[in-house]
């Protein structure tokens, strides 16, 4: 995440489109599950995928440090 923060990989997606708030994310044990995860979700509508945001982040606040405390 830091990394995503800070753009250190220029031609990534996240420093590419200036994206900096995590405003949604699940923890996994198995990388499977969490590929699983991942595209079951990026198969979603928008509509989907904003409903997913709202149901643990209403405001949309950056969950960044959140994760800092795992």
């Amino acid at each position: 995440m830091w990394e995503h923060k800070n753009f250190i990989f220029p031609e990534s997606f996240t420093s590419k489109f200036k994206l900096t708030y995590l405003v949604y994310y699940e923890g996994f044990h198995r990388i499977e599950d969490a590929i699983g995860r991942e595209k079951q979700i990026k198969g979603g509508s928008r509509k989907q995928k904003e409903d997913l945001i709202n149901s643990i982040n209403s405001d949309w606040k950056d969950l960044y440090n959140c994760i800092l405390e795992w």
